[in-house]
Parts: structure tokens; C-alpha cells; sequence
């Protein structure tokens, strides 16, 4: 029987390496930028073409290597990070396996300059599928730069999987900000197809947050602070009502290192309980410093996830961490009963004016048991004016003199029987129909009608938008900015006319017709969220997910008052569309209580 087991060849091995560490280009940029700052490097400049396919570039001005250094660096399992076993547990450094890049070379043309800074000359390195092609000495800077061209050119199947320039741009720029946001010390450049996107200067944590996402986020972060003899927590919570649909903005780091950690996640979550808008996740930037020798980083490839000597501990002081910071900045819930602001008038009172305690009038003489002539109980004078008021109130329906003209037929039921609606808890719509009592949910009706309109403007209408006498200027990051320019042309259809100016800051020139201009900065952050939450699930139709989410955020909320004649207006047109019966989200707009159900309610 021949021997069937064999040694893998040293570039099919690294292959199978790369198809753990690297995934994407993303990936590549991540271990490039790793090693750089574990360099020592002060400054970083990144140069991406094609959104990673062609070229990523990082120069860093760090220790440089030497000619040996640099040969062996692309060798597997070749490190300067460890030395034996035991370093597993007191590591400092963001790398430290030696595969990341090796992995590189095997699938990629690579082009490696480096110099140290008390050498005069360089030395350049080229590679392409594992495969040393030359290595000569050359003129360069102090530091090192490494080009990864034409990535996954000999894995054609890998390549082929890539998602489009935009999905693979974002995933660039998610990485950056995970190694940019931890190191405010380090300067930052980022260049997409020879254009800046990021240009970071040193700074302090708050303002390298700012400079990334914009300078909304001056006004909405809070700082977290606790320090413990085994832990030390530090960073930036986002207050709740700028929570996001997705889980985007969430920022954990140990010892410098970005991580996932979903037993973190939900003491911060937690930490939130009743502050969060339903569906919506809060945004953090926490750094977490413990020792290394009470974690793990040596569990996945990609060194995104740890374990914690003691999990708890940390769990308990985070929690508390973060509710300290609520705690400070008066974001904790008051007690809310529900008090109807109308008769709340104590809090209009007018300065130094007395308050006049209510008077009690009675009838001293009054005798609840005293009988009148006729055997009945006495009655206050008070009750039979009010046993009036009621009778007027009650009085039956006078029929018009040609019912078809007062009434509006409608598929499967009757229209109201008068040209009044009522409010109810500033909710329901409440009106009478031939069958019994119709109840229609405001704020669904009216997102039913909304989604009918966008979705007939985004599907060719002309589009109608009104121009801005001041236009408005906002503040994205540069991903966000990334999916606005993917969506222009959905977002020219529903009326937004819009410039982008620098690298995260657009200027809005016009809005929809009849659109509250208040509303546009949470508007174009709500579809940017729903474009994130739904990207690259199958079957979601672009103009269906812009229509439900202009309509969830533009249609009437609970609690918005209307007067008769709009709620007569929301009632037309919710039975004009073409399914009036249901919200965008599938729940129900109205429902009919029955003559029926009404009279077993009186019987009890």
C-alpha cells in the first residue's frame, strides 16, 4: 500500500494560511497597518486604488528593517514579537503569529522598501506569489513601505467573491478606524484613487472620534472613567438619543487592540436599559488596559477576539463605568405618570403669585336617603344639569335627506356616517362605519401613505424638490459619505439635491417637497443605517428600503394632535393607496370592532 499522506508544498500551505488571515483587502490594509504601528511609526500614510484590488499602500516612518530583516519577514512563523511560549501571555505588540505576511506574498504581487534610520541605504524586496523575484539595495526614506498589488491574482475563485468597489471601499475604511482610533498619537493619511479622505493629525481621543465621524460627535459624546487595581477603563459613550439602528459604532479595545466581545456589548447594553429607542443600538468608544497575562489574544486568527482571566470582573466594572457616566450627566428616566401637560398648569404659574386652595360647596342639608313624593331618591341640582349635557351629547344620528350624499361607499364597508372623527389618547383615529366602529392606527396610516408616495417617486416620477434659501451642511464620516454617493441617484429621485465638500462634509441644497428641512441630517442618517442594516441581504429592493424608511421617519408620531379635518385628510388618503390595510411593515393600519363586540362590551 503506497503512502497517501504528503507535505504541502511551502506556497500552497501559505495559501491555505491566507485564506484565514486574509479574507479581503481590508485585511491586508489591517495587518499592514498593525505592523507599522508596531514599528514605532509616528506617521502613516495609506494609498488605496480600486477599492484594495489593485494597489494598498502603507508607509510608515518607523524602525525600518535590514536587508535580512526584510527577507525573513515574508517567511511563516518568522517574528520579532515572541521568542517562547510563555511570551503567548505578556504580549504588548498588535501582531505576533508571523503568518500575516507570508499569507500576503502567496496571494499577491508584493513590493516591500525599507530603511533603518541609522543606515544610509535601503533595501527592495519584490514578490509575487510567494515567490522571491529580486532584492537589491536602493534609495529610500527612513521607515517602510510595502505595496500589495493585484491582490488574489492567482486566486481567481477568491477574487471572484470580492463584493462590489463601494461594499469593499467601507470594509477599508472600517479597518482604518479601528487601528486610527486607538492611536490619536499617530499621525494619518488615507488616499482613495488619488484622493484624500483622511488626513489625521495627532490629537488628543475626542478629537481623533471627531475628526474620523465628524463634528456631530463634539456635542453627543460622554466620557467613561474607572480605574481598579486589575483594570482600567477609559473612552467615550454616545448618548442614547443618538442611537443607531445598526451596531456600527461600537468600539472595544484591549491594551490597544480593537476586539468583539459580546459579554462586553451587553454591559454597556445594559448599562442603557430604558434610555434606548426600541430597535436601536448605543455607540461606544472604550478602551479597556489589564495585564497581559490575564487574557488570552492567541484564540482566532485574525486576533479580534480574546478571553479574559475573569470575564465577571470586567463585566461588573464596565457596567458600572457606564452607569456612572449616565448617572453624571443626568440621563437617567424621571418618573412619568403620564400627566396630561393641558392640566399640568402648576409649572406655568407666574412668579410670586399665590396659589388659591379649590373651594367645596355642599348642600349641608342634602339627605341621600330622603324620598320625594314620588318614591324616588333625591337628586342633586348639579347631577341633573349634567344628566342634560349628557342627553345632548348622546343625541341620536338625524338622517340626511339623501344618505348616498353624506355617505362614500368603500370596498368591503361603508365611509363614516358623519363628517366627525375623534382622537383617542392622541393615537387612534376613531369613526363610525356601517358595520360598527373603525379604529385606524395614525402613525401607520399615515406611514402607508408616505411609503406609496416615495415609492411611486423613486420609481420614475419626476421628482419634486424644493430649493433651500440657506442651505445646510453636515458632517459624515467618510464611509457614510461613500454609501450617499452609491444612493445619489435614489436620493435626487426623492427630491435631496446635495454637494460633497472635503473628505466627510456634504452641503444639502434641496429637500422633498413639503419636507420639514429640520428633519434632514436625522433623515440621511436613518437611510444611511437602514443601508447598512440591509446591505448584502438577498432579494431587498433599494427603492422599497429608501421608501420605508422615509416614510417611518417622516409620518405622523403618537402623541401629535389633530384636528378633524386631519384626520379626515389621513382618512382619504390611506383609501386611495393601494393597501390601505397594512403599514410597510407588514402591521395592521385599522380594525373594525363589530356592532356585535360593541354591545357584548355593555352586556359585560
Amino acid at each position: 500500500m503506497s503512502n497517501i499522506i504528503k507535505l504541502l508544498p511551502d506556497a500552497v500551505a501559505n495559501q491555505i494560511a491566507a485564506g484565514e488571515v486574509i479574507q479581503r483587502p481590508a485585511s491586508a490594509l489591517k495587518e499592514l497597518l498593525e505592523n507599522a504601528v508596531d514599528a514605532g511609526a509616528t506617521e502613516i500614510d495609506v494609498l488605496i486604488k480600486d477599492a484594495g484590488k489593485t494597489l494598498i499602500q502603507v508607509t510608515d516612518n518607523g524602525c525600518g528593517m535590514s536587508a535580512v530583516d526584510i527577507r525573513m519577514c515574508f517567511e511563516r512563523h518568522a517574528t520579532s514579537k515572541i521568542q517562547k511560549a510563555e511570551d503567548l501571555f505578556a504580549i504588548h505588540t498588535l501582531g505576533f503569529r508571523g503568518e500575516a505576511m507570508a499569507s500576503i506574498a502567496a496571494v499577491a504581487h508584493v513590493e516591500a522598501k525599507s530603511r533603518p534610520h541609522d543606515a544610509e541605504l535601503g533595501t527592495c524586496l519584490r514578490i509575487e506569489g510567494s515567490k522571491v523575484i529580486s532584492q537589491e539595495p536602493c534609495p529610500c526614506k527612513a521607515g517602510t513601505t510595502i505595496a500589495v498589488k493585484n491582490l488574489f491574482f492567482n486566486v481567481p475563485a477568491r477574487r471572484n467573491f470580492l463584493k462590489s468597489d463601494q461594499a469593499e471601499t467601507r470594509h477599508i475604511m472600517e479597518e482604518f478606524h479601528r487601528v486610527a482610533l486607538i492611536r490619536p498619537d499617530i499621525a494619518f493619511s488615507l488616499t482613495h484613487n488619488n484622493k484624500l479622505i483622511y488626513k489625521l493629525p495627532r490629537s488628543s481621543e475626542k478629537s481623533r472620534i471627531v475628526g474620523i465621524f465628524g463634528k456631530a460627535y463634539d456635542q453627543r459624546l460622554l466620557p467613561v472613567e474607572q480605574k481598579t487595581d486589575l483594570l482600567s477603563i477609559k473612552g467615550f459613550i454616545v448618548k442614547p438619543q443618538f442611537a443607531k439602528r445598526t451596531r456600527g459604532e461600537q468600539y472595544f479595545f484591549v491594551n490597544h487592540r480593537f476586539i468583539k466581545h459580546s459579554y462586553l456589548n451587553h454591559a454597556v447594553t445594559n448599562a442603557f436599559s430604558e434610555l434606548l429607542p426600541a430597535d436601536t443600538f448605543p455607540s461606544y468608544f472604550i478602551h479597556l488596559e489589564v495585564d497581559p497575562a490575564d487574557i488570552d489574544v492567541n484564540i482566532h486568527p485574525t486576533k479580534t477576539e480574546v478571553n479574559f482571566k475573569d470575564a465577571r470582573y470586567v463585566y461588573a466594572v464596565l457596567h458600572a463605568a457606564v452607569k456612572k457616566s449616565i448617572g453624571m450627566h443626568n440621563l437617567t428616566p424621571t418618573i412619568d405618570f403620564d400627566m396630561d401637560p393641558e392640566i399640568n398648569t402648576a409649572l406655568g404659574m407666574p412668579a410670586g403669585e399665590k396659589v388659591t386652595p379649590p373651594s367645596v360647596h355642599y348642600n349641608p342639608d342634602y339627605n341621600p336617603f330622603e324620598q320625594k313624593s314620588s318614591g324616588q331618591p333625591a337628586t342633586p341640582h348639579a347631577f341633573k344639569k349634567e344628566h342634560q349635557q349628557w342627553e345632548q351629547i348622546f343625541q341620536p344620528d338625524i338622517p340626511a335627506e339623501n344618505p348616498e350624499e353624506t355617505q362614500t361607499e368603500l370596498p368591503g364597508m361603508a365611509g363614516p356616517q358623519a363628517e366627525t372623527f375623534f382622537q383617542v389618547h392622541k393615537k387612534f383615529i376613531v369613526c363610525n362605519v356601517k358595520s360598527g366602529l373603525m379604529l385606524i392606527d395614525q402613525n401607520r396610516a399615515h406611514q402607508r401613505i408616505l411609503y406609496e408616495f416615495f415609492l411611486e417617486q423613486l420609481q420614475g416620477q419626476k421628482p419634486a424638490s424644493q430649493q433651500q434659501l440657506f442651505p445646510q451642511d453636515f458632517h459624515f464620516s467618510a464611509g457614510d459619505i461613500s454609501i450617499l454617493k452609491e444612493l445619489r441617484t435614489e436620493l435626487e429621485q426623492l427630491g435631496f439635491m446635495w454637494e460633497s465638500f472635503g473628505t466627510n462634509r456634504i452641503v444639502v441644497k434641496g429637500i422633498p417637497e413639503n419636507f420639514d428641512s429640520s428633519k434632514t441630517g436625522e433623515t440621511l442618517e436613518r437611510i444611511i443605517e437602514d443601508f447598512k442594516k440591509e446591505s448584502g441581504k438577498p432579494g431587498r429592493d433599494i427603492h422599497i428600503r429608501m421608501a420605508r424608511t422615509m416614510a417611518t421617519q417622516l409620518a405622523i408620531r403618537y402623541g401629535t394632535i389633530l384636528n378633524n379635518e386631519q384626520m379626515a385628510d389621513l382618512f382619504n388618503k390611506l383609501f386611495l393607496c393601494q393597501l390601505p390595510e397594512q403599514a410597510p411593515d407588514g402591521s395592521k393600519t385599522l380594525s373594525i370592532i363589530p356592532m356585535e363586540k360593541l354591545e357584548q362590551f355593555l352586556k359585560g
